[in-house]
């Protein structure tokens, strides 16, 4: 069994940062991918960023020089870092993990981006 556990949500001001963990555990025997998506309430889920195994990463324009993603093997986690943050920024951001050919999801991590 695949665990998926994000953190580091929270409440900011506009133009500040966060820095989101995702923690897998479990039955892990090859991660082929790690990225974040993100959903606001009646829209569907957007890709935010993105990091294979083989260590490039991906970012959804809306996002690009502002988003950050890394990953620590050791661990199995990979992080965002946001800076520069806007209120259009703020929705539940969820962790996915690919694991062989199967799609794996964290239950997301409000972040709110408010004066």
């Amino acid at each position: 069994q695949v665990q998926v556990v994000e953190s580091g949500g929270g409440l900011v001001q506009p133009g500040g940062s966060l820095r989101l963990s995702c923690a897998v555990s479990g039955s892990i025997f090859s991660i082929r991918a790690m990225g974040w998506y993100r959903q606001t309430p009646g829209k569907q889920r957007e890709y935010v960023a993105g990091m294979p195994s083989g260590g490039s990463t991906n970012y959804a324009d809306s996002v690009k020089g502002r988003f950050t993603i890394s990953r620590d093997n050791a661990k199995n986690t990979v992080y965002l870092q946001m800076n520069s943050l806007k209120p259009e920024d703020t929705a539940v951001y969820y962790c996915n993990v690919l694991l062989g050919t199967s799609n794996y999801w964290g239950q997301g991590t409000q972040v709110t981006v408010s004066s």
